[in-house]
């Protein structure tokens, strides 16, 4: 396993320290589990879909939390103990185990709806620019005029 020393970009980067939390971070996601398997799709030009393969799971055992930049999938299952001590498995191949998965979500990225069907969570996101932020196009000559 590598480690890197983020160090040096604390120290160079007066009041963008979040760059570094983001490279923190990415170095922390190495260490997730790979279950369960997801998809992340472009459908537009700032709309994107997170796509969770999440057999036995029902809606009230998945919880979705967005804090602070991150989008956090929790799946608990709450029945899991009693359909075990019942059932026998002659092969079992579906985990269906307790997760948490992770996603560093860009700067204006907002998560619009989440759906599930078929075993498959869908995660609906945009990026949405405020005006303030987006490219405008200054005149030459224009003045600003202060009131």
């Amino acid at each position: 396993m590598r480690t890197i020393d983020l160090s040096p970009l604390y120290r160079s980067f007066i009041g963008s320290d979040h760059l570094a939390s983001l490279v923190d971070a990415a170095s922390r996601a190495e260490k997730q589990s790979t279950y369960p398997p997801y998809n992340i799709e472009l459908l537009g030009d700032d709309k994107y879909r997170v796509t969770m393969a999440i057999a036995g799971f029902s809606k009230d055992d998945v919880s979705i939390e967005v804090q602070e930049n991150t989008l956090v999938i929790t799946g608990t299952r709450k029945t899991e103990e009693k359909e075990s001590a019942e059932r026998k498995f002659l092969h079992k191949g579906i985990s269906e185990r307790n997760f948490e998965r992770k996603f560093q979500l860009g700067d204006h990225v907002k998560v619009l709806a989440a759906d599930m069907e078929n075993g498959l969570l869908h995660i609906d996101m945009e990026r949405v620019i405020p005006e303030a932020k987006k490219p405008r196009q200054i005149e030459i000559g224009s003045r600003l005029i202060e009131s």
